[in-house]
C-alpha cells in the first residue's frame, strides 16, 4: 500500500526548481550531442538511447539500496505512457540542435494546453471559454516563436512543437497512472520500458560515441533521473497548482545555460513569445486551481 507523502509547499518549490535545472541541463547537453561540439554529431535516436540508458542504471541502483516495495504495474498504461515519452523527448532532443534552447523550452510549455485538448475526447471532460481562452493565448505565442516569415521562419521549431504535443499526450496517461503505483516504482518502469523502445529504434544508425561523448550521455541520463525523482517527490508533497509555476523556471534554466556555454542572447521575439506561452499556462494552472478548490462546508440549519 503506498503512503502519502506529508504536505509541504516549500520542499516542494524547492524540489521543483532544481527538477528545473537538470530538466535544462538535458537540453543543454542533448544541444552539444546533436551538433559537432564533441566530435561527430549523434542522431537524437541515439541521444534518446543515452538518456533512458543511464537513467535505469541510476534508477536499479537506488532500487538496489532503498529496496521500494513494488506492486503489479498497469502495463497498458506504462507502455501508452513511454512510448509518447519517448517520442516526445525525441523530438526535443532533436529541435535543440538547431534553435537556442530558450525557444524550444518556452514551447514545451505547450503541453499542458495540448493535454487539455486531449482531454475532450480522451478523458470526456469539459472544457470552458476560460480553459480555451488560455489554450488560444499560448498557441499564439508558439506562433510568435515560430517566427511565420520567410526570412525568419525555423523549421526546426515545429519539432519542438511535435514534442510538446506528444509529450501532452504523455500527461493524460500519467494522469491515469497518478495514486494507482508508488511513483518511483512509475519512473523505475517508465525508464525500464523506454530502453526497450529506444535500443530498439536506435540499433540501424547506432554509431560508436567518443569517449567525451559516453560521459554527456550518462550525464543526461542521471540528470534526468534525478529530475524525475525531484518532480515526482514535489507532487506527492502539493497541489499540482501550486508546483506548476515554478516549473517555468526551466526556460530561465535553458537561457542562462545556452547564454553561458554557446553565447546564444535570447532575443525580442523569444521574450515575448515565451511571456505569451507562459500567460497562457499560468492562466490555465490558476484556472484549475480554482476549479480543484473545495467548496466551504456550510453549518447545517438547526
Amino acid at each position: 500500500m503506498y503512503t502519502p507523502r506529508p504536505q509541504n509547499n516549500a520542499l516542494a518549490a524547492g524540489l521543483i526548481l532544481l527538477a528545473a535545472a537538470f530538466i535544462a541541463a538535458t537540453t543543454l547537453m542533448a544541444k552539444s550531442l546533436g551538433t559537432d561540439t564533441l566530435g561527430t554529431p549523434l542522431h537524437a535516436l541515439q541521444i534518446s538511447h543515452g538518456r533512458f540508458l543511464f537513467a535505469f542504471i541510476a534508477l536499479v541502483s537506488i532500487a538496489a539500496v532503498v529496496r521500494p516495495a513494488l506492486s503489479r504495474p498497469t502495463w497498458r498504461l506504462h507502455f501508452a505512457r513511454t512510448g509518447a515519452g519517448w517520442a516526445g523527448v525525441t523530438l526535443m532532443f532533436a529541435s535543440v540542435a538547431y534553435i537556442p534552447l530558450a525557444d524550444a523550452t518556452a514551447i514545451s510549455f505547450l503541453n499542458p494546453v495540448f493535454a487539455m485538448m486531449l482531454a475532450i475526447p480522451l478523458l470526456g471532460e469539459m472544457v470552458g471559454r476560460v480553459r480555451w481562452s488560455a489554450a488560444v493565448l499560448a498557441l499564439a505565442g508558439a506562433l510568435v516563436l515560430l517566427r511565420p516569415t520567410p526570412d525568419s521562419f525555423q523549421p526546426a521549431a515545429l519539432l519542438a512543437l511535435g514534442a510538446a504535443l506528444i509529450m501532452g499526450l504523455e500527461l493524460i496517461f500519467i494522469k491515469k497512472l497518478s495514486g494507482r503505483e508508488n511513483p518511483f516504482q512509475i519512473l523505475l518502469v517508465n525508464n525500464m520500458i523506454g530502453l526497450g523502445i529506444s535500443t530498439c529504434a536506435v540499433l540501424p544508425l547506432w554509431q560508436m560515441p567518443t569517449t567525451a561523448q559516453w560521459m554527456v550521455l550518462a550525464g543526461i541520463g542521471v540528470c534526468m533521473a534525478f529530475a524525475q525523482t525531484c518532480f515526482v517527490n514535489a507532487m506527492a508533497r502539493a497541489d499540482a497548482s501550486f508546483v506548476a509555476p515554478f516549473s517555468y523556471g526551466t526556460l530561465i534554466f535553458a537561457a542562462l545555460y545556452d547564454a553561458v556555454f554557446y553565447g546564444v542572447r535570447p532575443d525580442g521575439i523569444t521574450y515575448l513569445g515565451a511571456a505569451i506561452i507562459l500567460t497562457g499556462a499560468l492562466w490555465l494552472a490558476l484556472r484549475e486551481a480554482r476549479l480543484k478548490k473545495p467548496l466551504p462546508v456550510r453549518p447545517p440549519v438547526p
